[in-house]
């Protein structure tokens, strides 16, 4: 998103510098609530976390341009900063669901001997201790990566530029607020009618149809519902492909015609698998599907090794020092430590995980931060999930065959790493519309157990509706996280037939992949591996309207560039959040009881 050339030309207006308000701190703690009760299902639906920044700092403008309603005072773009930093945190929180989905599908495995069940109250525990030390640990490096390198952060730099053109532009604000209100009302009205069958019985017993009957799912083939290779009634999936964009939509879609168009009979007919079902057959297309994803992962930081070693260079005294706008750095050593004790403490209590590895694990997620910090302000991915990758393989060597201590130790150092290295975003939306940092640090430490708390009901919640793995919700990180542990655990003998042939070759196309693509002028014509084994994962129902999206976001910008860049981020944001919204609600009431 860029900003108006006028508005790059002309000074900002001046007006009261309203910041750390009341209206801004509870707006901000509203939206962390929204968005991390919504993030799990978008996560584990989709399989990745779209631009959660700019989605908050929408919610933010529309909730503080109705405060200002009935005030008489108008939202700053330095309280919707501050709002949209805390969905920033709270989307981290929504983010780490993938882990608990993780553990859920490993729970389902009783010969594999892991057994760990978290409740809420261990849930929110968990990721705010995690979630609030990797916030602190990244306070000092701000200066290195925002001030001194001026690292560009794209969704930051998109998320700061959005608040910029909401705060000088009215007109433009208020056709982007109402493209949001839009999406939403949409895909919740969608959400509604597909999930609820609303009946009214008569006198004889007739019944009549208050709403049509949609149905959620269309299968294609013979084996298309069993398979679930087809298309949902769903424009959260739709919205989905309207943001990231044509070839990675595409990628995604050709590994679901790969997985669930041409291997399934291959495979049933070569006595690899029982049956063409979705559960039977993903046992088998999960081991090339991660190949792809690691490989990719791995070799694209591997090609960014200057990247990474800088990480590692010029962090200077000076360069962490405390300025005045700045969080305390006091309050940031004692915070630290004292997290680091009250984490080694929860996990001890409620995961049984000793103390030495806690602290191994808070250990390793500062290289991980720094590598992860890097490469996200230089190109835009978050290279967290390969990274939990390599310290699931750092600490298989340290306790070989424990699978908890596996999940466990990797799953924290990429909480931790994963707060800290998305507070640079913020950091860099907030050097943008001019925030001060040290309020901004203080509303990402309040919207971290908020969303936390989000998670921790809404993700029982939808598990207890939808389920996770197999039929139910299964994100591909969650599926390759549980499936590298159970690897390293059980070793090779006991795998499918074949897929290790399979893993194997898709290690090596991965790595071809990534190094072909590097260079720019191949790039958009071949596919991306990540991308392809995320295909491969997520279930074609969820797929085909992905790639609808990103089909028409590249027809849009072809034919109306203004109008795609103006609406297309509001307008895919509110079907996103409006169907999220709404299974995050049925969700709530069915466990509640209430029949609906």
């Amino acid at each position: 998103m860029r900003v108006p050339a006028e508005a790059q030309q002309s000074p900002l207006p001046a007006e009261p510098r309203r910041e750390l308000t009341l209206r801004a701190v509870l707006t901000a703690m509203a939206v962390a609530a929204l968005i991390g009760a919504s993030y799990p299902y978008v996560v584990l639906k989709i399989g990745y976390g779209p631009n959660i920044s700019v989605v908050s700092a929408f919610f933010g403008y529309l909730a503080l341009g109705v405060i200002g309603l009935a005030t008489g005072a108008r939202g700053t773009r330095w309280e919707n900063n501050l709002v949209q930093t805390a969905g920033t945190a709270a989307g981290q929180a929504g983010f780490m669901c993938t882990l608990l989905a993780a553990f859920d599908m490993l729970n389902a495995k009783p010969e594999l001997g892991f057994s760990v069940h978290l409740s809420t109250l261990q849930i929110f525990s968990w990721l705010t201790v995690a979630g609030l030390l990797g916030v602190l640990l990244a306070v000092p490096l701000r200066r290195h990566y925002i001030d001194e390198e001026n690292l560009p952060f794209a969704d930051g730099t998109a998320a700061g530029e959005t608040m910029l053109v909401l705060d000088l532009d009215r007109r433009e604000a208020a056709h982007r607020v109402r493209a949001l209100g839009l999406g939403l009302l949409l895909s919740a009205l969608v959400a509604v009618v597909r999930d609820l069958h609303w009946k009214l019985k008569l006198a004889g017993d007739r019944v009549l149809q208050l709403l049509p009957l949609i149905p959620g799912e269309v299968g294609f083939g013979a084996h298309g519902a069993a398979l679930r290779m087809g298309s949902e009634v769903s424009l959260l999936s739709f919205g989905s492909g309207l943001l990231v964009g044509l070839r990675v939509t595409l990628s995604m879609g050709l590994g679901m015609i790969v997985a669930w168009v041409l291997a399934p009979p291959l495979l049933v007919g070569a006595g690899v698998v029982p049956e063409q079902t979705f559960a039977a057959v993903l046992r088998w297309v999960m081991w090339p599907a991660t190949g792809l994803m690691v490989s990719g992962g791995l070799t694209a930081l591997a090609l960014k090794w200057k990247v990474v070693l800088r990480s590692f260079q010029g962090l200077s005294r000076k360069q962490l020092a405390g300025a005045p706008e700045e969080f305390p750095m006091r309050l940031v050593v004692w915070g630290a430590l004292g997290l680091s004790v009250a984490l080694a403490v929860v996990q001890k209590i409620s995961l049984g995980f000793p103390f030495w590895l806690t602290a191994v694990s808070l250990l390793l997620s500062l290289p991980l931060m720094l590598v992860g910090t890097r490469v996200l302000g230089e190109t835009n991915w978050a290279p967290i999930s390969a990274l939990a990758n390599l310290m699931q393989a750092v600490f298989a060597a340290i306790v070989p065959g424990h699978i908890p201590v596996n999940m466990i130790g990797s799953g924290m150092s990429g909480t931790v790493a994963a707060n800290g290295e998305h507070l640079m975003q913020d950091y860099r939306a907030g050097q943008i519309v001019g925030a001060n940092y040290r309020h901004l640090t203080i509303v990402q430490l309040l919207a971290v157990p908020v969303g936390s708390l989000a998670v921790a009901v809404a993700y029982p919640a939808l598990r207890a509706r939808y389920g996770v793995g197999g039929d139910g919700l299964s994100s591909p990180i969650s599926v390759k996280w549980a499936g590298f542990a159970e690897l390293l655990a059980k070793g090779f003998s006991t795998l499918p037939k074949g897929c290790l042939t399979a893993l194997a070759v898709a290690l090596a196309l991965g790595v071809v992949l990534t190094v072909l693509e590097a260079d720019p002028r191949r790039h958009r014509y071949l596919p991306s591996p990540t991308a392809v084994g995320l295909g491969m994962l997520i279930p074609g129902y969820a797929v085909l309207p992905m790639v609808l999206g990103g089909l028409v976001q590249a027809l849009w910008r072809r034919f109306s560039p203004k109008g795609e860049e103006s609406y297309c981020t509001p307008l895919a944001s509110g079907f996103i959040a409006g169907e999220a919204l709404v299974v995050l609600l049925l969700s709530i009431l069915a466990m509640a009881g209430v029949a609906l």
